[in-house]
């Protein structure tokens, strides 16, 4: 059978998605860096070179889909060796930047490689799990799929850069989905149920919750005898860790990241210091009202009251302007393109575009999770851009060559037997 053409396959409705995110981006961007007295159109500004950063994704995409193949799974390897060599070279020629090295500087422009090293792993992690004796209910295969994934995030953390290191736990979830014992994701669930707890209550108290907990598990459960040693493990190593959260909140984690977790807390820290972008977010967020202050009219974004707003705190333009309807349609549009995502991953001909198909969904799902949340107080602020939306060409590009792997995987399915 005579191979088709990519775009005669190329799943059109995920394009679209893609390019209405991709154009409601930079118009927001647009707003919030345009000056008060705009007279003329300048490529120096950052409107104008996110424009730049759009207008060379069209070669990035048009190579993406004249590869073949093939090539993403016969060469993943190789991909993810050069992706660490590129996080390790950070520490050698990096760009500090707030204090972290996560950039290379070239010339006014930057590169961030931990954007693109998802890809690399995500490709590898699929070709690893599609390998017909691999088995995620096997203690040594379930620790290489691990190490896989906490390789970039040991070598990201050292830059240090957690929000970026934060979004490749996302990758646990394709891990459950391929067979991993679901106690991974209870176990990971829980814990972070106990860290926050233990922060909010005394332990005594959070302790005392384990141990209701487990007895009225323990009562309704069967053949007890034989699980009585279970829970008796399970008792001390919660236990452990509810009493370790306060050693590891103040002398751990950095000041930084204790106060913004305090921020989501404590509605006592000072808001025009620890508390100021947030406060400021959720300002702009809720002035918008049901239809917004229209497309340009934002005070806040206006007067810049919110810092980095063109960047991780974009979609605070979206509240603003364009208000809930706007902000609803955003999120709906960013939903459906998840959603179709894991619909073509689910009729994929061959393991490794599924797995790799359900590693796109889960790591752009998180982006979008966590930058939402983060802006409306439901989740501790944490770097990390909205795909396709905020500005950057690193961020960019990468999710656009995450994508459109995916994509070509999916238009050459017709192609497989």
């Amino acid at each position: 059978m005579k191979n088709q053409s990519v775009t005669s396959n190329l799943d059109w409705i995920s394009v679209l998605l893609y390019l209405l995110l991709v154009v409601m981006g930079w118009l927001n961007i647009f707003s919030t860096s345009i000056p008060i007295e705009f007279d003329t159109f300048e490529f120096d500004q950052y409107y104008g070179k996110q424009l730049i950063f759009i207008l060379l994704t069209i070669p990035v995409i048009v190579v993406v889909l004249s590869i073949d193949a093939k090539i993403y799974e016969k060469f993943s390897l190789v991909f993810y060796a050069v992706g660490i060599l590129l996080l390790l070279g950070l520490f050698v020629f990096g760009k500090t930047v707030k204090g972290q090295t996560n950039w290379y500087g070239i010339g006014s422009f930057g590169f961030q490689p931990s954007e693109f090293v998802k890809t690399a792993t995500s490709l590898l992690l699929a070709k690893y799990l599609s390998d017909s004796q691999v088995f995620l209910k096997n203690l040594n295969h379930q620790l290489f799929a691990f190490g896989i994934i906490f390789l970039p995030v040991l070598l990201i953390l050292m830059q240090p850069d957690a929000g970026s290191a934060m979004i490749f736990f996302s990758l646990v979830l394709v891990l459950n989905r391929e067979g991993l014992p679901e106690w991974y994701l209870w176990t990971g669930f829980f814990a972070i149920v106990l860290f926050f707890s233990s922060l909010l209550i005394q332990p005594l108290y959070v302790i005392l919750g384990i141990v209701v907990l487990m007895i009225f598990h323990y009562l309704r459960a069967r053949r007890v005898d034989r699980i009585a040693i279970g829970y008796l493990i399970v008792f001390i190593a919660a236990t452990s860790f509810v009493l370790s959260v306060d050693f590891v909140f103040e002398s751990v984690l950095e000041p930084h990241q204790k106060d913004r977790i305090n921020v989501l807390f404590d509605d006592t820290i000072d808001k025009k210091n620890e508390g100021y972008n947030l406060n400021q977010s959720m300002i702009a967020i809720g002035s918008g009202g049901l239809i917004g202050k229209g497309f340009m009219e934002g005070t806040q974004t206006k007067g810049g009251f919110v810092p980095e707003q063109h960047t991780d705190y974009i979609f605070t333009t979206v509240g603003e302007e364009w208000g809930f309807i706007g902000s609803a349609v955003v999120i709906l549009i960013f939903v459906s393109l998840l959603l179709r995502i894991i619909y073509l991953a689910e009729n994929q001909k061959t393991k490794f575009s599924r797995i790799y198909g359900y590693c796109v969904a889960s790591i752009l799902f998180t982006h979008f999770f966590v930058n939402i949340t983060m802006l409306i107080k439901l989740f501790p602020t944490i770097g990390v851009p909205l795909p396709f939306f905020s500005y950057g060409g690193s961020s960019l590009w990468a999710f656009t060559i995450l994508l459109f792997i995916f994509l070509k995987l999916d238009a050459n399915k017709v192609n497989e037997w």
